[in-house]
């Protein structure tokens, strides 16, 4: 799915789900200010800007930032791993009883 990121560009048009939200008028001018500016329509802004907050919310989400010492010690445990524990080797065949593996 592509969204307009410039005046030049219309998103797609074959949509066949909804969304409905309630807001304030002072809400409503803002946003249709801001898609005036663009050169888009209230919708065409709305989902553009639904789409990048989104992204930005998953991405924030999904990566991890660690400290230059968090980073250190994760390498360590990657590359210097104890062996498996008596639990965790039980647990394993546990789960690949249980999953037919």
């Amino acid at each position: 799915m592509t969204f307009a990121t410039s005046s030049n560009e219309k998103p797609e048009r074959s949509k066949t789900e909804r969304l409905e939200a309630r807001l304030s008028k002072e809400q409503k001018e803002l946003f249709q200010h801001a898609a005036d500016i663009l050169g888009l329509t209230l919708t065409d802004f709305v989902i553009s800007s639904l789409q990048t907050a989104a992204k930005q919310a998953i991405q924030e989400h999904e990566i991890m930032i660690l400290s230059r010492r968090d980073q250190e010690v994760f390498v360590e445990a990657l590359l210097n791993s104890p062996a498996p524990s008596v639990k965790l080797r039980t647990a394993a065949q546990l789960y690949k009883q249980k999953m037919g593996a």
